[in-house]
């Protein structure tokens, strides 16, 4: 079976390298201002996931949709109910930051594995707890130019390290992928 990421997510496509998977990058046409995350950030992000890896597999030769699992993610950051996305400029992502300073906020990351035969679409979990963060603190990160693409404009794998006191769940689920729960699923679809 071929893989196919429906992503040009450089976290994820490390990720997958990482573990050992060869697999191809289309990045999904899908306009994710169709889903309204506000109700229903967890069915929200489910369908975000869905949506890319559906855009991906549905523009695949017949011939080809035989032998190839499509995997699309999407990732959220969700604090006291409100839906962090990627900050549109250097000022949202001060307002996030000074957001989930000094407190606990949630990272899903959904992921979608569309085959011929069937769809399976899964969400982790993981508890993030940041250190209280000066205004001073905050800006010097911005000015890396890190949080820009980001949701919750931080990222763990990277200079946002030194945000984060520490978390409870999949750590590689906050920087995109829950490559474990990932690799598990590929091989129930028959993907080693």
């Amino acid at each position: 079976m071929e893989l196919v990421l429906a992503s040009k997510s450089p976290r994820r496509i490390e990720i997958l390298r990482n573990v050992g998977y060869d697999f191809k990058v289309t990045p999904a046409d899908f306009d994710e201002g169709t889903v309204d995350l506000t109700v229903d950030p967890v069915l929200g992000v489910k369908q975000l996931a869905k949506g890319k890896a559906s855009a991906v597999f549905n523009t695949l030769p017949e011939t080809s949709k035989i032998s190839t699992v499509v995997l699309g993610a999407d990732t959220i950051v969700v604090c006291d109910g409100e839906v962090m996305l990627k900050p549109k400029d250097e000022l949202d992502a001060h307002r996030m930051l000074k957001r989930l300073s000094g407190d606990t906020h949630q990272v899903y990351t959904a992921v979608s594995l569309i085959t011929a035969s069937e769809t399976k679409t899964f969400v982790e979990k993981t508890d993030v707890y940041f250190y209280d963060l000066s205004d001073e603190e905050i800006d010097a990160y911005i000015k890396t130019g890190e949080p820009m693409d980001k949701a919750g404009a931080y990222g763990i794998q990277g200079k946002g390290c030194f945000l984060v006191k520490k978390i409870d769940g999949d750590y590689f689920n906050v920087v995109g992928l829950p490559i474990s729960s990932v690799m598990r699923q590929l091989k129930n679809i028959g993907l080693d």
